[in-house]
């Protein structure tokens, strides 16, 4: 009996030890154990519009601190290309584009606008050729740069003219807002129309004019973890930190409006 009562006892212990292991019912996990689902790991391939290359880089430095063992893969261009490229089988999971429309390109749905951007008039510092308005781009002696029309910035920037009731005869077009930003820091034109987070990039290499006309033309942003996403929980992670406040924080310091 005695041995009997000793060998019951040790059963009853290993029982006991092999149950504290175990999730709790339902499947949940223990408080206070980290999970891949809940800290991703591994690439996150983001494509972004152009105008969002310094907001989306420190985004990106910012998740991956917060999600150790995670890498931000950032791919810019111009929201056209970057629809295309993904149409066309380029691997993204994040897709952040500057117009509704290239959106509509890659996901009918889905998608959710997480920031505002209107124009801005960019000219040499100090603005040697005096240009205050809309008008002054129109003039013969302006050298002008524009975005080409199919990117958000050169379809935004035909509004504004069509609402100033102007024809504008810019010198060259560009695939990208950068690249048009870009010939007025190289001095190779005299003013371009970008936005006003691309000018206060600059921090001050180039100036910015205001127009009223930018109102008519400004451009909503959406973003979406695409549905063919290779690592479909970074990509959500990502966009829930870009629509998260810290996210929210460094987009609107870099002078993005709130949708």
């Amino acid at each position: 009996m005695r041995k009997l009562a000793i060998a019951l006892a040790a059963a009853l212990v290993l029982t006991g030890c092999g149950g504290t292991d175990q999730p709790a019912s339902g499947g949940s996990t223990p408080t206070g154990t980290s999970t891949s689902a809940a800290t991703p790991v591994g690439d996150v391939t983001v494509f972004a519009a152009a105008s969002l290359t310094e907001t989306f880089t420190q985004i990106g430095k910012d998740f991956e601190a917060a999600h150790p063992g995670s890498h931000v893969k950032l791919n810019f261009a111009g929201s056209s290309a970057l629809a295309r490229q993904i149409n066309q089988g380029a691997p993204a999971d994040v897709f952040a584009s500057a117009a509704p429309a290239n959106m509509q390109q890659v996901a009918q749905s889905g998608s959710t606008v997480f920031v505002r951007n209107k124009l801005q008039i960019a000219v040499a510092k100090g603005n040697p050729k005096k240009i205050t308005s809309l008008a002054d781009l129109a003039k013969p002696d302006v050298k002008l740069a524009l975005c080409a029309e199919q990117v958000p910035c050169g379809a935004a920037s035909k509004k504004a003219f069509q609402a100033a009731n102007l024809t504008p005869k810019p010198v060259t077009l560009e695939q990208d807002v950068k690249a048009t930003l870009t010939k007025v820091k190289l001095g190779e034109v005299d003013a371009a129309l970008v936005y006003q987070t691309d000018v206060s990039s600059t921090k001050g290499d180039v100036d910015g004019v205001t127009f009223p006309e930018a109102d008519k033309a400004i451009n909503d942003y959406p973003i979406i973890a695409l549905p063919k996403a290779t690592n479909a929980a970074g990509a959500k992670a990502f966009v829930d930190y870009v629509l998260s406040g810290k996210g929210k924080a460094v987009l609107s310091a870099a002078g993005f409006d709130s949708p």
